[in-house]
């Protein structure tokens, strides 16, 4: 594909980089990125997976707009309250870029519709709120051999990591968490509170990870860095990175690890 003129001045300052250049703008205008979860850490993370030109964007979310939200879902405004947030952040990426593709899905993530709407993902980012839906999302991206950008966020604390458990010797998102975590219930923000800045710095750094796995091979920004878990600590702050091993018993990938790297 080529980029036409307007479009090239929009993107004008990436393609300047040479870590990225005008090979990698249109690797990302080819992209298709999954977004589950248009919340705290999906929103920032949208606005800068949109601004940075990912041409196909798929979102998912079965909640709706509240004013608790504003503090830190940067998308949303008053007018939203009570509108899908699929829908509503569908509608913020029009307005912002008539060039891009958007798809809302005001739906859960389940074992009935996962791989109908992942399939085809150039990565799948996971911001929802629940280790049920994670391992759900984790276990579909193994199967359907897509890579994953996961972002958790809690008060002070964040986590974003890529994972590949569909390549040999790649740890899996479950080869993290383990096994224990199919259950609905978590920790929330509502409950333990979380800093709106915070969400943001989680939120911007996922949406860059992502954009790591889009251009892996084709630009030097390319390298996804699978399996090294980010440890983001709001309070210090410190970001300190710990590697994830694959583990050779994980019900989702042990046996799924059958792609050439």
């Amino acid at each position: 594909m080529t980029l036409s003129p307007e479009r090239l001045q929009r993107f004008a300052r990436h393609i300047v980089l040479p870590e990225v250049g005008g090979v990698g703008q249109m690797a990302l205008a080819d992209a298709h990125v999954v977004l589950v979860g248009c919340g705290g850490i999906g929103s920032p993370a949208l606005q800068y997976l949109a601004a940075a030109g990912i041409g196909r964007l798929t979102l998912i979310d079965d909640d709706t707009v509240d004013v608790s939200n504003l503090q830190r879902q940067t998308i949303y405004s008053p007018s939203d309250i009570g509108k899908p947030k699929a829908e509503a952040a569908a509608e913020w990426v029009q307005r912002f870029d008539l060039g891009l593709e958007v798809l809302p899905h005001v739906a859960r993530l389940g074992g009935d519709n996962a791989a109908k709407i992942l399939s085809g993902a150039s990565v799948v980012l996971d911001g929802c709120d629940n280790f049920a839906t994670r391992l759900l999302v984790s276990d579909s991206c193994v199967k359907l051999g897509i890579p994953l950008t996961s972002a958790a966020v809690g008060r002070f604390q964040g986590q974003v990591a890529n994972f590949a458990g569909h390549l040999p010797n790649h740890a899996c998102y479950r080869c993290f968490v383990g096994d224990a975590f199919d259950a609905q219930d978590c920790d929330t923000c509502a409950a333990d509170g979380v800093l709106g800045a915070m969400v943001g710095m989680v939120g911007t750094f996922a949406a860059m990870h992502a954009m790591r796995v889009v251009l892996s091979g084709k630009s030097a920004l390319g390298e996804p860095h699978y399996g090294t878990l980010h440890l983001i600590d709001g309070m210090a702050p410190s970001m300190r990175p710990l590697r994830i091993a694959k583990d050779p018993g994980c019900s989702a990938c042990a046996v799924q690890a059958v792609l050439p790297s």
